[in-house]
């Protein structure tokens, strides 16, 4: 059996990609299909040693973005496009597969016209409140569309939609809250914030998180996961901030966090701040930790935004809407809601309600299901 995954740009497309691939293999297993043969299309493989890993062939197929304003790169991005179809087309013509799964996203483009073009039955996953252009004329095409948010079922066809989350890898649940201790040296008896600004971190949570650093470590721990770009320049601008403090040791950096650290970090974390990304809502859900989520406001269809207000009306976070994100305001949502012992019990169970974390097997199982009605 042979499955094409097609997207991959970002890391809310690409994680995502793994655990389903991760499900597949263990139905495949389960169920004795004697080969599992996954390849991933998409114009850069974001992370070539997980692909690796996980023994996931990669294909290129050039993609440019498809813009809703006028700029002159559309014009370059259309020849970029449609040389990425033409590799897809041809990347199809030798691999055939027996299914496509659709994550969304420009990446994802070559691999939807191709799959259409040789009749290859499609799953479609749409992570966010409100689907992207992309996956929104995948809808059309697609035998199955996997959905995040239940709202987002109104811009495809009932009858091809389920409600399903969105896939989290199986690897961060669980954790030793002993291990995180030790790892990050946290000190024990107070409690400790996560921050999280996205896989590539975010230079404006880190801007005011550092104004209020001092004011923060007085009272708890910080684990920082701040970005490989920004690291460097966070640890120097540390440095100086924390020279004179008593606790400095309080404050953990890093520039990108393992799926061992988010495990481990997931026991002893009281709070989490971040994106609004799907894939964060879900993996904050499935820990089952309150949070303050601060939408990223140049996102594509203001999706965070609403991403975010959907887990909010569920009673599982507050919100900080960017325009606000003032070091003095951060600072004063941050130490009302940790003093509120019984928001925070309401909220750990309305995340815990929310968690969809079976998503990613319920993708890979109909996926299997598809492949299996092609090859009949």
């Amino acid at each position: 059996m042979k499955i094409l995954l097609a997207g991959g740009g970002t890391g809310g497309h690409f994680y995502p990609i793994i655990a389903v691939a991760r499900s597949l293999r263990e139905l495949a297993e389960r169920e004795r299909i004697a080969r599992m043969d996954l390849i991933l299309m998409s114009d850069a493989p974001y992370d070539a040693e997980m692909l690796r890993e996980e023994g996931i062939i990669f294909k290129k197929s050039p993609a440019g973005k498809l813009r809703r304003y006028f700029s002159l790169m559309n014009l370059v991005d259309v020849f970029k496009t449609g040389l990425g179809v033409l590799r897809a087309l041809w990347g199809l013509f030798w691999e055939m597969p027996d299914a496509i799964f659709i994550k969304g996203g420009y990446a994802a483009f070559p691999a939807l016209v191709s799959g259409v073009f040789f009749h290859i039955p499609m799953l479609v996953h749409e992570s966010d409140a409100t689907p992207g252009l992309v996956n929104r004329w995948a809808g059309r095409f697609a035998r199955r569309i996997a959905i995040s948010f239940e709202d987002t079922g109104e811009y495809f066809p009932a009858e091809k939609v389920a409600l399903v989350g969105n896939p989290i890898r199986r690897n961060l649940i669980g954790g030793n809250k002993d291990e995180a201790l030790r790892v990050f040296d946290l000190e024990k008896n107070i409690p400790t914030i996560l921050i999280l600004g996205g896989s590539q971190g975010s230079q404006r949570i880190n801007d005011v998180v550092l104004e209020i650093l001092p004011s923060l470590l007085g009272s708890f721990n910080i684990v920082h996961q701040c970005g490989a770009a920004n690291f460097q320049s966070i640890k120097q601008r540390v440095g100086i901030i924390l020279e004179k403090s008593a606790y400095a040791k309080r404050y953990h950096p890093a520039p990108f966090l393992s799926e061992g650290d988010l495990r481990n970090l997931s026991q002893v974390t009281s709070l989490i701040l971040s994106r609004s990304g799907a894939g964060a809502i879900f993996e904050i859900a499935a820990w089952g930790i309150p949070s303050i989520l601060i939408p990223l406001e140049e996102s594509a269809n203001d999706h965070q935004r609403q991403n975010a207000y959907i887990f909010v009306k569920a009673g599982a976070a507050n919100i900080l809407e960017e325009k606000n994100l003032k070091p003095h305001i951060l600072l004063s949502e941050v130490e009302k809601l940790l003093r509120d012992k019984d928001k925070l019990r309401e909220m750990k169970f309305a995340a815990e309600r929310f968690a969809k974390i079976d998503a990613a097997q319920k993708i890979a199982r109909a996926l299997i299901d598809l492949a299996l009605e092609h090859a009949n």
